[in-house]
This record gives C-alpha cells, sequence and structure tokens, in this order.
C-alpha cells in the first residue's frame, strides 16, 4: 500500500511541473511581442495561481512529515527571495523572452511551496506544543 508521503513526495513533483510549464505559457503571453491582452495575461495569472495555492494547500496537507520542515522551509524562504529580486531582468541581454519565463516560472513555484510551507510550519508549532504538554 502507498503511503501518505509517497503520494505526496509525487503530486509534489507533478505539481513544481505543472508550476514550470505554466510559468512558460504565461511567460510568453507576458511577452510584449507575443501580442496577447495585458487583460487575459492577468486572467490566466490569477487562475494559475489560485490553483497551484489549492494544490500547495493539499499537499501540504497530506504531505511532508515533521524530519522534513527544516530543510523545505529553507528551500521555502530561498524561493520566495528568488522570485521577489529584480536580478532576472537582466536576462534580458541574452533574449527579452527570458526573463518573463524565469519570472512566471519562479512566481508559480512559490504560489505552490508557500501554502505547503505554511501548514508545515503550523503543524512544526503544534508538535513543539505538543511536546510541552
Amino acid at each position: 500500500m502507498v503511503a501518505y508521503e509517497d503520494i505526496a513526495k509525487y503530486a509534489f513533483l507533478a505539481f513544481t511541473i505543472i508550476a514550470i510549464i505554466a510559468g512558460l505559457a504565461v511567460g510568453y503571453m507576458a511577452w510584449p511581442d507575443s501580442g496577447v491582452k495585458a487583460s487575459d495575461v492577468a486572467d490566466a495569472t490569477a487562475y494559475v495561481t489560485l490553483i497551484l495555492l489549492i494544490l500547495g494547500i493539499v499537499v501540504g496537507i497530506i504531505g511532508v512529515t515533521v524530519k522534513e520542515v527544516t530543510p523545505f522551509l529553507i528551500v521555502a524562504i530561498a524561493l520566495s527571495i528568488g522570485a521577489g529580486t529584480p536580478v532576472w531582468a537582466s536576462l534580458a541581454k541574452i533574449h527579452t523572452l527570458l526573463p518573463y519565463l524565469v519570472t512566471y516560472i519562479l512566481n508559480f513555484i512559490v504560489a505552490f511551496v508557500v501554502p505547503v510551507a505554511v501548514i508545515l510550519s503550523l503543524k512544526a508549532i503544534y508538535g513543539l506544543a505538543a511536546k510541552k504538554e
């Protein structure tokens, strides 16, 4: 029988791949040369972000074990910081499309990872509180 941790591991991998593919698609849509209207990009971004937030909540609930909390939270913090930096704009020197792709991929991965991190943090806090009793 498959354990919840195994399901969560494969779900996390699958949902990360979904975030990358969605980031490529929406990043291309956001590229000025694509010809897509800004309102369509905003709608696509909102829908993808909502879906990834829900998937992150699901993975957080069924998912990562308490022993993996610290490494996961460190990765979540690094991703959140990396997604928010303007350094990706320098990729435009290679091709004008690259900053859009990287930005949307990172933003969507963060939209998926942050709910997992919040739920894991709450689990860890609960575990610490339960040990005090």
